[in-house]
């Protein structure tokens, strides 16, 4: 009963220890100037892939709130926003560690880094603003409405601003992106389960933040 019910926790385990493994080992193509760092595609990319999905779920919820004003989809949103938020920072720190080595420093005036940086600090004051509002119905409705502005500036600052400027990303800019130039079989296999498995886990470690709060009610009523 416990396999049916939690088959994708299951498979999140094995993707991401998947995507480790072979990420690490895997024989890739030489790619000029990325070289080797570009197994940073399974954790830094994979790992945005799955913040872009986290916040996309809560966007939805957001809306959902604002329509049906139910508590449950209010947490819903803003948990899936935290875990997005942790994920978001995680790629940061990839993305950084993949500047160092092919650009040569851990930061450059890049439109695709400062829209990340950007992002994060915008989410960082969707909590701040949560955090300030004492009154549940007020703090709800606003942090709904703050949520799919916030979004929409992610799809911005993220997906539409690099593409129109200079920016050293693939895809971004002018420059080809990696399925222009030898984002072979041997990348893909396990890429896009990396894609998989970092979303599972977002969506996993958000269900483990909904039992430590009901753990913790429970505690607090006790």
């Amino acid at each position: 009963m416990w396999l049916i019910n939690n088959w994708w926790k299951l498979l999140a385990i094995v993707l991401l220890g998947y995507t480790i493994i072979f990420g690490l080992l895997v024989e890739i193509p030489d790619l000029p100037i990325i070289h080797e760092t570009i197994r940073n595609l399974f954790f830094h990319v994979a790992i945005n892939m799955a913040m872009m999905l986290l916040m996309l779920i809560s966007f939805i919820y957001a809306i959902l709130y604002l329509s049906k004003e139910r508590k449950t989809l209010d947490y819903w949103s803003s948990q899936f926003a935290n875990v997005g938020l942790l994920f978001g920072i995680l790629g940061l720190i990839t993305g950084s560690l993949w500047a160092k080595y092919t650009w040569g420093a851990w930061w450059v005036s890049d439109p695709q880094l400062n829209g990340v940086a950007i992002t994060l600090l915008i989410y960082i004051a969707y909590f701040i603003l949560r955090n300030s509002i004492t009154e549940q119905a007020k703090r709800s409705r606003i942090s709904a409405v703050y949520n799919i502005f916030a979004f929409v500036l992610l799809i911005v600052f993220i997906g539409l601003v690099p593409k129109f400027t200079d920016s050293l990303h693939p895809g971004k800019g002018g420059n080809p992106a990696f399925n222009k130039y030898d984002l072979d079989n041997t990348l893909r296999t396990v890429f896009y389960p990396a894609i998989i498995g970092w979303s599972l886990l977002g969506i996993w470690l958000v269900q483990l933040k909904k039992r430590m709060l009901c753990i913790e009610n429970k505690i607090l009523d006790s």
